[in-house]
């Protein structure tokens, strides 16, 4: 038996195992490193976060992935190079973080690496009847896996599209397995650069479960201060926003998009809400002079309304409990948009649920890449949304 493939055995086989979690959103702010303990494997898995850091971007890396990232028409070479560097230097930000903090390689028994996703293209974005759902993550696992000498899991969401799915959101798959509860109905609130949330049924079932993107998280505020504000790459604590006002035709026109208003669940991106799209939502509302601090005030409650809108058509008639992750949570005016419009829910973050709130989607590709390895046997049913599969590919060392 290959030596590899007979330690990979041995991994599938322990009664615990140490797995890193790497994340890297569209917000392109850094990597995530999340190294976790993973007891057991499906309704029985219990995780544990040892350790935790964002490595940041270096400036010129990040224009780098940019040149290409969310573009229709890329520079093909660049794309092939990219695949490889990313992958390097993920490899090479591992290292440098397990030597900080004191575990050698060898103490680590797996990866699990979202890569870095450049493109995302469901049928109900591109609109091509001869084309099936796709979407595209580099930061090549090979290269992740000789560069560490750690066995890698990566590219987790091609099985998912290949078995029906979007490919997106695949957090439904670690929020059940984690954080469901009997009797409490919850949503599992994520936003990022684009805000997405995963609905937990308090009765457990399979039947309403579900887990969905909405539409813009901070992805359109971290774009506009990038492009307006030189040297700055988000709006800390809403700090400029806070100064500005809120201009309810930009607003309304922000809203007007149809995919807003597509039933749930869904899937977008960056490649429909980006800087065109506000551009476009300006000169329809005549909005072109507004004060750069009016414009993030307004995109600051676009966020929030897009998410309340969302809660209020899909759960109109349940009591629910907000558990939210991701960048926004620290945007102090989302949050406040978010409890005035809906002020009977409870809004917490899953540091109340033992999980930082900060390393969640990090936490959650360590859990796929342990069900892949040692679990597999959930069965979410038959939708096509949601197939019963093992995601990831597993890329060896040697």
């Amino acid at each position: 038996m290959n030596l590899s493939v007979k330690k990979l055995y041995t991994i599938g086989g322990k009664k615990e195992r140490k797995i890193i979690g790497l994340m890297s959103g569209t917000s392109l702010d850094g990597l995530d490193i999340a190294l976790c303990i993973c007891k057991g494997s499906g309704l029985d898995t219990d995780i544990k976060i040892l350790k935790f850091l964002t490595v940041p971007y270096e400036k010129a890396f990040k224009d780098d992935v940019k040149s290409i990232f969310s573009k229709r028409e890329a520079d093909l070479q660049k794309i092939c190079l990219l695949n490889a560097l990313i992958g390097t230097i993920h490899g090479e930000m591992i290292l440098k973080t397990l030597k900080a903090w004191n575990i050698e390689p060898q103490e680590v028994d797996l990866i699990a690496s979202h890569g870095q996703t450049i493109y995302h293209a469901p049928k109900s974005l591109h609109g091509l009847a001869d084309y099936p759902n796709a979407t595209l993550q580099i930061g090549d696992g090979d290269h992740i896996a000789v560069k560490t000498g750690i066995i890698t899991v990566s590219d987790f969401r091609q099985k998912h599209v290949a078995a029906g799915g979007e490919g997106a959101p695949l957090a439904v798959y670690g929020d059940y397995l984690l954080f469901s509860k009997l009797g409490e109905n919850r949503i599992m609130l994520n936003i990022g650069g684009i805000s997405n949330f995963t609905y937990l049924p308090g009765d457990l079932g399979f039947s309403e479960m579900f887990s969905t993107d909405i539409g813009p998280g901070n992805t359109l505020i971290d774009q506009y201060i990038q492009k307006y504000y030189s040297g700055l790459q988000y709006d800390e604590n809403a700090r400029l926003a806070k100064t500005g006002k809120i201009n309810q035709e930009l607003l309304g026109a922000l809203l007007l998009h149809p995919f807003l208003d597509l039933p749930l669940p869904k899937t977008t991106g960056p490649e429909l809400f980006n800087l065109d799209y506000l551009q476009k939502a300006q000169e329809i509302s005549e909005t072109l002079q507004l004060k750069n601090e009016d414009i993030l005030a307004t995109l600051c409650l676009f966020t929030s309304q897009v998410i309340v809108n969302a809660l209020k058509s899909g759960f109109e008639q349940k009591e629910l409990t907000v558990y939210v992750s991701g960048g926004g949570m620290h945007n102090p005016l989302i949050m406040q948009h978010l409890k005035d419009l809906l002020p009977n829910l409870h809004f917490y973050t899953t540091a109340e649920l033992n999980i930082n709130p900060d390393a969640k989607e990090a936490v959650l590709f360590a859990l796929l890449a342990n069900e892949s390895v040692a679990g597999g046997d959930v069965n979410f049913g038959s939708s096509r949304k949601l197939p019963s599969v093992c995601m990831g590919k597993i890329s060896m060392p040697n």
